[in-house]
């Protein structure tokens, strides 16, 4: 498998510019085994003396077990199957106020005090340029303590043969009803990892990840014009409960499935075909402004690059202005306590607890218990999302949880928490929403997008677009994509619907860094309306 059959073959999400297929290609069987603690314990104690009889001041070990696997298909046939195993042991100290940093596949003694000495060294070497010593927030060791995702089912003791049955039924149903082609997978992620801390927190954890994919296409014959519908899944931190069939999602308004807490994938590839041929004949839009409905589906993505972005705290000093960009929601606005993101509509929280969440985790990679935050409360931004050593620069006195590493090989750093839109107080359905609007679009799924180093312009589009007049949906339209500057546009933010419609969408491969690593990370949110934001045409765009 080519990587960039994978990446065209799956869309791979917001940020995700590279996959990280790595390890060692290993038999599917070996992904249902797990280590024994005790021995992980073992191996992180060598490190952790090591480091401290070498100067370290702090010392944390991270021994992971990162399994892997792809389930690939395209209509009748097989693609590939990938099962991989990567193995190994990270250090990281810090020696006369520096960070250092050392890693090994090396699962010996002597092999992880040899690392352990290394990470030491590069401290030193680098404390000549080091300008001010790094300043850890306090944190109280938790002990043994241990933590996994509340699956049913693990997908990785589920047999190929089902998985593969599951997505030969999904493309057939797909072609019966009208696809001219369709390529669908299963991605199954366990992280096995193991923290231990001169704090005295030695956490075991036992992460798992699914992500459910498909495109279909259908083609004109005549005239040569296609469509592409994407499959409404999202990845979600679940077992293969997830993809048992029995949820039959909820129908919205204009006809669309969506799905929960359960995906039924071949349902899905049935109206995925019919929407994706309708999409042919559907006429393009007008350009102008329209309030605009967003389903959950289509609104995790602007949660992200909008909101999600630019509250990391090492986005808004600059860390990562080389790379992926800086914020425009700089300190002084987040100090005068006044500033408006949003509108009175819009609480959005940062989370790494919610059950089912790609980012869900007992503790993050710094040995922090999780937990959840206000990111914007009732329209106002009071909180960024920070790490040990950058939560004195906001005045915190402890760490939010949120530091994560995609490998053992790679140092942890401040990524993003699942970030939501809080549900409306009042009760409203998306039904009862759309009778409110006069002219406007109700976009589900979510579709191709661009956005500023500041992440403060952007443009989105979407999978599936409904007009809206005079508070009924008329006809399915094409080639929408709506225009925003961040505050202004959550600023418009009119109504969102209440809990009964929460759901969530997501990204497998959120990238960041350099060199660069990729995170998962969930955005929940109901229904929302946004009056009177500016929609363009795509196709005429693009000429």
């Amino acid at each position: 498998m080519l990587r960039r059959d994978f990446l065209k073959m799956s869309g791979a999400g917001a940020g995700a510019l590279m996959l990280p297929i790595y390890g060692r290609a290993v038999a599917a069987d070996v992904l249902a085994t797990t280590m024994d603690v005790a021995v992980k314990k073992k191996m992180a104690s060598v490190a952790l003396n090591t480091a401290t009889k070498n100067g370290a001041s702090y010392c944390d070990v991270r021994i992971g077990r990162y399994l892997r696997q792809f389930v690939i298909t395209r209509e009748d046939k097989v693609q590939n199957i990938v099962n991989t195993e990567s193995m190994g042991t990270g250090v990281r100290v810090i020696v006369n106020g520096t960070w250092g940093f050392a890693a090994t596949s090396d699962f010996t003694e002597d092999g992880i005090a040899k690392t352990a000495l290394q990470a030491t060294l590069i401290a030193k070497a680098n404390s000549k340029f080091q300008s001010e010593p790094v300043q850890l927030a306090p944190t109280k060791g938790v002990g043994d303590a241990s933590w996994k995702t509340p699956i049913q089912k693990n997908s990785m003791e589920v047999p190929i043969k089902e998985k593969v049955d599951l997505l030969m039924a999904v493309n057939a149903g797909a072609l019966k009803a009208g696809a001219d082609f369709v390529s669908s997978m299963i991605f199954s992620v366990n992280e096995q990892k193991y923290f231990a801390s001169t704090d005295g927190s030695y956490i075991d954890q036992d992460v798992h990840r699914i992500w459910p994919r498909m495109e279909v296409t259908a083609i004109d014959k005549a005239s040569g014009k296609f469509r592409e519908r994407e499959g409404l899944s999202s990845p979600r931190g679940m077992g293969y409960e997830y993809l048992d069939g029995a949820n039959k999602g909820l129908t919205m308004p204009g006809g669309a499935v969506v799905y929960g807490n359960g995906y039924n994938m071949l349902d899905d590839a049935v109206a995925a075909a019919k929407q994706a041929r309708a999409k042919i004949k559907a006429r393009s839009v007008k350009p102008g402004r329209y309030d605009l409905v967003l389903d959950p589906s289509h609104l995790w993505l602007t949660i992200h690059e909008s909101v999600g972005h630019p509250t990391e705290l090492d986005r808004v000093l600059g860390y990562e202005a080389n790379f992926a960009g800086t914020s425009f929601a700089t300190l002084d606005k987040w100090q005068s306590k006044n500033f408006k993101y949003g509108s009175e509509q819009v609480t959005i929280f940062a989370d790494k607890i919610q059950p089912g969440t790609l980012g869900a985790v007992g503790y993050d990679d710094e040995g922090i218990k999780t937990g959840r935050w206000d990111l914007i409360k009732d329209g106002t931004l009071v909180n960024y999302q920070a790490i040990r050593d950058q939560a004195h620069i906001i005045g915190l006195k402890e760490s939010q949880g949120c530091c994560y590493a995609d490998s053992w090989s790679n140092v942890q750093f401040q990524r993003m928490a699942n970030v939501s839109l809080q549900p409306g107080k009042a009760p409203l359905a998306v039904a009862d929403m759309i009778k409110d609007v006069k002219d406007g679009i109700y976009i589900i799924g979510d579709g191709s997008f661009s956005i500023d180093q500041q992440r403060y312009n952007a443009q989105f589009g979407g999978q599936l677009f409904y007009e809206i007049k005079d508070g009924k949906i008329t006809d399915q339209i094409e080639d929408v994509a709506y225009q925003i500057r961040t505050p202004e546009f959550w600023g418009a933010c009119a109504a969102v619907c209440d809990d009964r419609d929460y759901r969530y969408g997501g990204s497998f491969f959120d990238g960041k860094g350099q060199p660069m690593q990729v995170s998962a990370v969930s955005h929940g949110s109901s229904t929302a309306r946004f009056n009177g934001i500016n929609v363009i045409n795509t196709a005429r765009s693009l000429g």
